[in-house]
């Protein structure tokens, strides 16, 4: 379901377009990453609602409603956490469709279990919500990039 002459962010606005449907994101390694994809499209507007950096267990928790047991048991990097994530800012920002990412971006922060370029996604679409984990290759800056790109086409492929 890919053009190949056109950028995935933009083929996710077009999909979001023709389902009527609006997205946001809530983003911690990413740092707005995939909201700025998407929003360096021209007339994005009538599908992003918008999107929370969620950088710190604090805003997770206050702004996004993760729950403290959720962080405590499993950790922000968890697809349990990236599930409340993208819950919570559907229903904060008023979406139909959400996708939230946390992860050890590095070059530090990983642990033996989630070493660094471990990333976790959430992704709510209409109601439903799942989870991925990923593990990527590289320095900072190419584990963010891969995350954005990943998180963009999952919910291509979700929508589709």
């Amino acid at each position: 379901m890919f053009d190949r002459g056109k950028p995935e962010a933009a083929q996710l606005l077009d999909l979001l377009r023709k389902k009527n449907l609006h997205i946001s994101t809530a983003e911690s390694c990413t740092g707005g990453m995939i909201a700025t994809s998407l929003t360096a499209i021209a007339g994005s507007s009538d599908v992003v609602n918008g999107g929370i950096v969620s950088y710190t267990n604090q805003v997770k928790h206050e702004v996004l409603g993760v729950k403290t047991e959720t962080l405590e048991k499993y950790s922000a990097v968890s697809e349990e956490c990236t599930r409340e994530m993208a819950e919570g800012v559907a229903k904060l920002l008023k979406t139909e469709v959400s996708v939230s990412v946390s992860g050890y971006a590095g070059p530090t922060g990983g642990t033996a279990e989630k070493p660094t370029g471990t990333v976790c996604f959430g992704f709510y679409v209409q109601g439903k919500t799942s989870s991925a984990t990923k593990h990527f290759i590289g320095d900072r800056a190419n584990v963010r990039r891969e995350a954005v790109l990943f998180a963009v086409h999952e919910l291509i492929e979700k929508l589709c």
